[in-house]
């Protein structure tokens, strides 16, 4: 595979300016910090628009508030605890070393941190882990998705007036995702699906480099029968129309108990009518190419096909190819052989299961990959604290879906083939640091005095004497 220059002189330099600089203090990443956030808020009319032309319709109101607003609440976060993360920890020392001797834990850069980015939330999820990164104190290479050319196109222009290439660089894909993983990075950071994820962990493998995986998966949510179904209704549909459902940690199946089916549809209608009125508004996001527009509707046939019953929530709006506006969808009398129970969805598809015992949810949800995310909807604690417990999932959110992304002092990341590693305030400090140990020996070697070779009964009596001691 040949590797674009651009990619390499672009490692090189920013390899040598961290070797020149390995550790900076934390008044240069501090200021890194602020460069990046008159980035996106100096830029913030053309970064809007950017995102709108990529997707071909795209709500300014939801890039707003998920993408730059939570940007800007990261970052300001970050600034606020930065010294404390990168205070040395003290650590206690072994009785074996005393008297003298100190340990603690340094946190230092890792260096150069590749970045992956994907088309969906291109802010959130270039931005996101690259305010970790800075504030870690490393440099970044970040390649964005070739579904976001504009942005791409915009970011790559931009970055050099708030922070030198050496120090972050951003680059457009062109179909050189492959080339990206290959490169020699200290971290790489990847979010997509599982498939290519799997191709980019086979890849930094070569390097032996660390990865951080953000996959994705099918996420459930489950509505216990004490919780209203009204309020159920209007924060799933909520969490699935937004950004037309193309969210890796969206509500991707639903449990419902067999009695409250109805009523959840007759809700669901009445709040995509409310909220929607007209798709073809600025408001509704379209699917964001037509391959992506294609596969779902092609999911839609091959649930009906095999048994399922199809409602469509915007009442009298037909999809639209021309747009590529979906309207949002429920699935009912949904089976495994369908595949919109198979593969992750990725859009405004909402498949309904029923159940009775909360242990079918738990059985089933456990007998499939691990989900990036689960959402148990329940007033009651101890059946929503069996859940937590039971299920294992990247993170819960509980009576809500989505929100728990945007907590800054939360870590965010997977679990098995939903992604490893987290980013996201201390974690993911500590994602892109190195805690390097470093033990200080006294003025005098307690273990140099009582066993030094050659070994004979002294070394003997003193070994016999610690094991009693320490039982």
């Amino acid at each position: 595979m040949e590797v674009p220059k651009e990619f390499t002189d672009c490692l090189a330099r920013q390899r040598a300016a961290y070797l020149k600089d390995p550790i900076p203090g934390a008044g240069s990443r501090r200021a890194d910090l602020e460069a990046l956030h008159r980035m996106i808020t100096e830029n913030e009319t053309e970064i809007v628009a950017a995102i709108d032309a990529d997707f071909g319709v795209r709500s300014a109101v939801e890039t707003r508030l998920l993408e730059l607003f939570p940007v800007r609440e990261g970052i300001r976060s970050a600034i606020s605890h930065l010294a404390k993360w990168m205070r040395p920890q003290k650590r206690s020392v072994d009785w074996l070393v005393f008297p003298g001797a100190s340990n603690r834990v340094i946190p230092q850069p890792l260096g150069v941190i590749g970045v992956i980015v994907p088309w969906n939330f291109p802010i959130q999820l270039s931005f996101g882990p690259l305010i970790d990164i800075l504030a870690a104190g490393n440099r970044a290479m970040v390649k964005m998705s070739e579904n976001s050319p504009r942005l791409s196109r915009l970011l790559a222009e931009i970055s050099a007036r708030y922070l030198p290439p050496d120090k972050l660089t951003f680059f457009e894909c062109g179909g050189r995702g492959p080339a990206f993983s290959s490169l020699p990075f200290d971290h790489l950071v990847f979010t997509g699906s599982s498939a290519t994820g799997r191709a980019v962990m086979a890849s930094a493998a070569a390097n032996l480099c660390p990865v951080t995986l953000e996959l994705g998966g099918k996420a459930p949510a489950v509505v216990a029968p004490d919780f209203p179904i009204t309020t159920a209704a209007e924060r799933i549909i909520w969490a699935k129309c937004i950004n037309a459902g193309q969210v890796c940690v969206n509500v991707d199946y639903l449990f419902l108990p067999e009695d409250k089916t109805e009523e959840f549809v007759a809700n669901a209608r009445r709040l995509v009518a409310e909220r929607y009125p007209d798709l073809n508004s600025p408001d509704y996001t379209s699917i964001i190419n037509q391959r992506a527009y294609d596969r779902l509707t092609a999911m839609l046939r091959d649930a009906e096909e095999k048994g399922a019953t199809v409602v469509n929530l915007a009442h009298g709006q037909k999809p639209d190819a021309a747009r590529r506006k979906l309207p949002p969808h429920i699935l009912l009398g949904v089976n495994e052989d369908m595949t919109v129970m198979q593969e992750e969805i990725f859009g405004p598809l909402l498949p309904i299961k029923t159940y009775r015992d909360p242990e079918e949810v738990i059985d089933y949800v456990n007998s499939h990959d691990r989900p990036l995310s689960f959402y148990p909807f329940t007033n009651e604690k101890r059946l929503a604290d069996m859940y937590i417990t039971r299920i294992i999932s990247g993170s819960v959110g509980v009576n809500e879906a989505i929100v728990q992304v945007g907590q800054h002092d939360l870590p965010f990341g997977g679990v098995g083939a939903s992604g490893m590693g987290h980013y996201h305030g201390y974690e993911g400090f500590l994602t892109f640091s190195k805690l390097r140990p470093v033990f200080h020996q006294g003025p005098i070697s307690s273990i140099q005095l009582a066993l030094q070779p050659p070994y004979g009964t002294r070394a003997r009596r003193t070994l016999d004497w610690m094991f009693r001691l320490r039982g």
